[in-house]
This record gives structure tokens, C-alpha cells and sequence, in this order.
């Protein structure tokens, strides 16, 4: 395998409830579950997971029309106001892959299903992968973004 040939992945679990519309905004007050694969995963893979607070989640924007994928520079959320820029320097859903990362408040293990807050994702959106967040792994040194990117995010944890 080289690094350019295709990868498949499976779903590790699905969200469930939740939205099923997309906002950009708002997310931190919806409550949804991760429901792992049970056929896959007994409650040893849980095991620990309890104990923290925040996960990381990588998931499919499955809903994304492939068609409207493209690497050309654009405004952050198409807004005029700001200059254009690639894929990579946006956070939204129409990326190359169709990969969702999120991170969102853990309020319960209950054997394969996860609730959690905050977690960007659809009822329904297959879940790749789940991780703890650690602080340590956080960034480090000074973090610095462009003005459009602290403007855009604004109150997005009021």
C-alpha cells in the first residue's frame, strides 16, 4: 500500500438523535449518542472511558454531496466579508474526505452508548473513530488564527 491508494474504513458506532438538519451554530446545547458497533465492540473497549470528561470524535459527513467538494479558495462560510481561503483553512463540512472532527462533552458511558453534548455531528452520521480527549495533547505554544476565524467564532460557546 502506498500513501496515495484508497482506505476503507468502517464505522465504529453511528449518532443517534440529536439534529437532523444542519446548523453551523448552536451545537453546544445538543445532547446525542454514540452508539458503537455492540457486534464489534463489548464493554471492555469502553473500559476507562468514563473517567474524562471531553472526546474527540472523527465521523463521515455523509451527507455532503461529493459533487460540491472543491479545493478552489472561497469565504469562510461564503461571507463576503472575508477573503477566500482553501479547503484546508476551513473547518466545514464539504472537505476532500468528508471528515468530521469534533470535540464534545462526555455525560455518560452506558455500556456501547456514549451521550454527549456539543458533538457537531447528524442522527444517523457513522462514526470512524473515539478518543479521549487529554489535555496534554492539546496545542502547544502560542496559538495564532486569522482575524475572520475569532470573528466567525464569536459567542460560539454562549
Amino acid at each position: 500500500m502506498t500513501s496515495m491508494d484508497p482506505v476503507v474504513l468502517q464505522p465504529v458506532g453511528r449518532v443517534v438523535g440529536g439534529r437532523d438538519e444542519w446548523f453551523e451554530d448552536g451545537w453546544e446545547a445538543v445532547e446525542s449518542v454514540i452508539e458503537l458497533d455492540s457486534a464489534r465492540f463489548g464493554e471492555g473497549a469502553v473500559t476507562g472511558l468514563a473517567e474524562f470528561s471531553h472526546l474527540e470524535v472523527v465521523f463521515l459527513f455523509d451527507r455532503v454531496d461529493p459533487e460540491r467538494i472543491s479545493a478552489e479558495p472561497r469565504p469562510p462560510r461564503g461571507d463576503p466579508r472575508w477573503e477566500p481561503v482553501g479547503v484546508f483553512a476551513h473547518r466545514g463540512p464539504y472537505r476532500p474526505n468528508r471528515l468530521g472532527v469534533s470535540r464534545c462533552r462526555l455525560l455518560e458511558v452506558d455500556g456501547p452508548r456514549l451521550r454527549v453534548a456539543g458533538l457537531d455531528a447528524l442522527s444517523g452520521t457513522p462514526v470512524l473513530d473515539v478518543k479521549p480527549h487529554i489535555a496534554e495533547f492539546g496545542a502547544r505554544g502560542e496559538i495564532r488564527q486569522p482575524a475572520w476565524a475569532g470573528e466567525l467564532m464569536d459567542g460560539y460557546h454562549a
